[in-house]
């Protein structure tokens, strides 16, 4: 694989993560007019993704290739979307439960040392130490960004939120295993589609058991939720199953550690909540890891040969 179509897809990640950090202050904006409950929100926001993507692929007369994705691979197609409601779910609750600072170090912190393990006893060698380097930075930035701009966060029961928050980096780690092996024989756009109309699927009948309004007539509210679908779900998922052609899944959950660096700098920007030293230290830690994943020798991963054309 060339030194140009790695970096290209790291890019590709590194920009769905920065789109994902931007999704708490949507979150955070749509329930300021409409007390909607954060699973309510996802829901939609899956739901829209799922429309705005299936149009997109009648106008382009590209429906056949998501007809032979579900006839092809239906099992992997189903746990992909299951597992990407299922990781949003869990890290939801467990944010209720022992509070954003924890839950964000354990699901997001997790997945990059399970991966890098998994491909180290897969290949039966340890990681070069500039992977390990890399890894080790960009936790230890995710640990100053989470703990410096969540210091007061607490939860009513912490050990069911990092139970919850574990269940929530373990499935990510899995379905980005998952999706990158399909995105490597089928269009970013069609397994895109399908993981969202599966997702929508499995989230929209637990609005029976949410509190709060399950729909909105707001304008603001309705914008919020169009950004959340279009941009921070349809968009940033189209851009990681693009990555992940080329870039290994260990590689591409430690450069989303860009979404909380993300998250803080908006929050500084808009809501002006100050960044205190350890969180700028930790921003360049992350960054800089990123930056180191763009050499093939430090990725998190072994370096993927260029997939098949699929015709698309």
């Amino acid at each position: 694989m060339s030194p140009v179509s790695h970096t290209r897809g790291l890019v590709e990640v590194a920009v769905a993560s920065v789109l994902w950090g931007t999704g708490g202050l949507a979150v955070q904006l749509v329930r300021e007019v409409e007390p909607m409950s954060p699973v309510t929100i996802s829901a939609w926001r899956m739901a829209l993704a799922a429309a705005v993507l299936l149009v997109a692929l009648v106008l382009l007369r590209r429906g056949g290739e998501l007809v032979d994705l579900a006839r092809t691979q239906p099992a992997r197609l189903l746990a992909v979307g299951v597992g990407t409601a299922a990781y949003q779910g869990f890290y939801f609750v467990s944010v209720t439960q022992v509070g954003v600072a924890v839950s964000t170090v354990v699901s997001l912190g997790l997945a990059p040392v399970l991966l890098t393990v998994a491909e180290a006893v897969r290949h039966r060698r340890a990681p070069a130490t500039g992977r390990l380097v890399v890894l080790a930075a960009a936790l230890v930035g995710l640990l100053l960004v989470s703990v410096a701009g969540h210091a007061s966060s607490t939860g009513p029961d912490p050990l069911a939120g990092v139970l919850l928050a574990v269940a929530s980096g373990t499935t990510y780690a899995l379905t980005t295993v998952a999706g990158g092996s399909i995105s490597r024989t089928s269009s970013p756009l069609a397994l895109t589609t399908g993981m969202t109309l599966v997702g929508a699927a499995v989230l929209l009948p637990c609005l029976a058991l949410v509190d709060g309004p399950r729909t909105t007539g707001d304008p603001a509210a309705l914008a919020w939720l169009a950004y959340l679908g279009v941009l921070t779900m349809a968009l940033a998922y189209v851009l990681l199953y693009s990555g992940l052609r080329v870039v290994a899944p260990s590689t591409a959950v430690t450069a989303s550690l860009v979404e909380p660096v993300t998250a803080a700098v908006v929050a500084a920007v808009v809501l002006q909540e100050a960044l205190g030293p350890a969180a700028v230290v930790g921003i360049l830690l992350v960054l800089g890891a990123v930056a180191g994943l763009g050499r093939p020798s430090a990725a998190a991963g072994p370096v993927l040969p260029e997939p098949r054309p699929t015709g698309t």
